[in-house]
């Protein structure tokens, strides 16, 4: 009499048979991983519900700025109007749901909004700020260069180091020029800073702020639907 094949499957070309050692290691590790994705998707849905929370305070001019779904707003507006305590919970519920609906880009456009309410601070603001640094220590020495291209590999490095090496010639004359009038006992007014100065600044900006090539694609956009 033929014995009864064991149920059970392969797993890289080893029987595993059902209810066996092998088997059980198995599921639990797979459940193991569900669990954790599981868990992972309940932090991201809370956390986009304390955020849509959130949003409830925000100003109206920054919340305007945003341009999020119409629903999304209405569905804001409409929990300040309730007063009832499980109403308002529902209602947080279905702000929760629509937040999950939103671009990645739309979520950290919020965060920053609402960053920009507690410190008073924009992030165009910031951006300017951290520009500004780094046009100073490239300007005062190339050991500057490598730290900025690692973070913005994009950047022409020729054009970068062409206004770096203008930029101090500039500086460089206007020191000169202020120390031969002093030494004439003339005090010149601080010198304008030059042109390779603010376009060095330009560009990190762009590239700060993401940018940098917009542009010329734009340009090249226009040039093309003019033939």
């Amino acid at each position: 009499m033929s014995r009864k094949p064991k149920k059970g499957y392969y797993v890289k070309g080893v029987f595993v048979a059902e209810g066996s050692e092998r088997d059980l290691e198995l599921k639990a590790e797979l459940k193991g991983t569900w669990d954790q994705t599981r868990t992972d998707l309940k932090k991201e849905s809370d956390a986009l519900q304390d955020l849509g929370e959130a949003l409830l305070g925000l100003r109206p001019k920054l919340l305007a700025r945003l341009q999020l779904p119409e629903k999304l707003l209405e569905a804001l507006a409409e929990h300040k109007r309730l007063t009832n305590f499980e109403a308002k919970r529902r209602q947080m519920q279905f702000i929760g749901k629509l937040m999950r609906k939103l671009e990645e880009s739309q979520v950290e456009a919020a965060k920053a909004a609402l960053e920009e309410q507690r410190t008073g601070v924009s992030l165009e603001q910031t951006n300017v700020l951290v520009a500004e640094q780094w046009r100073d220590r490239l300007i005062d020495s190339d050991d500057h260069l490598g730290i900025w291209l690692d973070q913005f590999p994009a950047t022409d490095v020729q054009q970068v180091r062409a206004l770096m090496r203008q930029a101090r010639k500039d500086e460089a004359t206007a020191k000169q020029k202020a120390a031969e009038a002093e030494a004439r006992g003339q005090i010149l007014p601080p010198a304008k800073k030059g042109r390779a100065y603010r376009e060095l600044f330009q560009l990190l900006l762009s590239h700060i702020n993401g940018t940098h090539g917009q542009h010329d694609e734009e340009q090249a956009i226009d040039e093309d639907a003019d033939e």
